[in-house]
């Protein structure tokens, strides 16, 4: 089988980098088709030999699956169309959304496959497999001894992650910066972490906070953080259900849905007392996390990339498309035209 690694925005990079290890290992064969950024960033760990630079050599390549993490594909490539999904979502409509680019989808846990079964009665075309989300294979086999040291963290200070959703109508940046400084106290630390498509203009408001007790991020990878970290803030993110998989507290602000996996609140005013009740990390907040982990991802095993391989190999490719996908032609268009007139940027 040949495996094609469709590489649209940064954030993809250390969502397939399990998938990338598992195929260099076991001699698969793959590779990868990215944007112009990417290509620029190339992970040095990374064959870049095995980069195809343009459509020719994406289709001449002709692989058996094209895998994205992203919620576009170009579909002139040959292969099965398989969604790995950006992020862990699962409060957010759009996470839900079928562009009909896909032919399979790898669900990360019984809430999220749930959702596509429903879907699938009514489209049919594409088939549904739950394997986890293969990011979290890196985060919780990320080495994390030394952190404090490599970015500048006081030994002993309590490290509290400000991770919110970049998505407008969902945010709580807008709400929550008024109350973040008189929220931080002696002997914490705090760290801001915001999605590349959050406004300029709303991450340069928060430069307002004192920087011996606050530090943004700019570092795309959030995983060493979520490590570094003893208490997540955010509110719709799916950063959340990556954190929630290290087994540390978590405060929402306005979350949508399983709110019982974190501390929710509703007033930011609150923000202060929330942080000091949920550091020591109680047991009902653990229960609500077990629970939510449970049905959204309980796949902690760093073995995802391996369920992905098998449950593909599985499949026939000649069997796809399935009767039923629709032509598309809108979408199709707007690939099109990225790719003609966007050099270097994937849709």
């Amino acid at each position: 089988m040949k495996y094609l690694l469709y590489l649209a925005k940064w954030y993809s990079v250390p969502i397939v980098e399990p998938l990338v290890e598992h195929f260099r290992t076991t001699g698969r064969d793959y590779r990868f088709y990215v944007s112009a950024k990417i290509r620029r960033e190339f992970p040095q760990q990374w064959d870049s030999n095995l980069i195809l630079t343009d459509l020719t050599a994406a289709k001449a390549y002709r692989p058996d699956f094209v895998l994205a993490p992203g919620n576009f594909v170009d579909f002139r490539i040959p292969g099965v169309k398989v969604q790995l999904f950006h992020g862990l979502g699962v409060e957010k409509p759009v996470h839900y959304a079928i562009r009909h680019f896909f032919d399979v989808f790898l669900t990360s846990g019984p809430y999220v496959t749930g959702r596509f079964r429903q879907l699938q009665q009514r489209w049919r075309y594409f088939d549904v497999i739950e394997t986890g989300w293969v990011k979290l294979d890196r985060i919780l086999s990320f080495p994390a001894t030394g952190l404090r040291e490599k970015y500048g963290i006081p030994a002993t200070a309590k490290v509290i992650l400000y991770a919110p959703t970049f998505s407008s109508n969902m945010q709580s940046a807008s709400d929550l910066l008024p109350y973040l400084k008189t929220a931080m106290r002696d002997g914490e630390y705090w760290l801001l972490k915001f999605h590349e498509f959050m406004p300029r203009e709303l991450i340069d408001s928060f430069r307002v906070l004192p920087p011996d007790r606050a530090r943004i991020i700019h570092n795309e990878d959030i995983t060493p953080y979520l490590h570094l970290a003893d208490l997540m803030i955010s509110d719709t993110s799916s950063v959340v259900y990556e954190f929630l998989a290290l087994n540390k507290p978590v405060i929402t602000y306005r979350t949508i849905d399983l709110k019982n996996k974190a501390y929710d609140i509703t007033d930011p005013t609150l923000l202060q007392t929330a942080v000091v009740g949920c550091l020591p990390y109680p047991a009902s907040l653990r229960q609500g996390r077990d629970l939510a982990i449970a049905t959204v991802n309980p796949y902690l095993d760093c073995r995802t990339a391996q369920r992905i391989t098998t449950a593909l190999e599985q499949l026939d490719p000649s069997h796809y498309p399935k009767p039923g996908k629709p032509l598309n032609l809108i979408r199709k268009l707007q690939v099109i035209f990225h790719h003609n007139f966007k050099k270097g940027y994937l849709r």
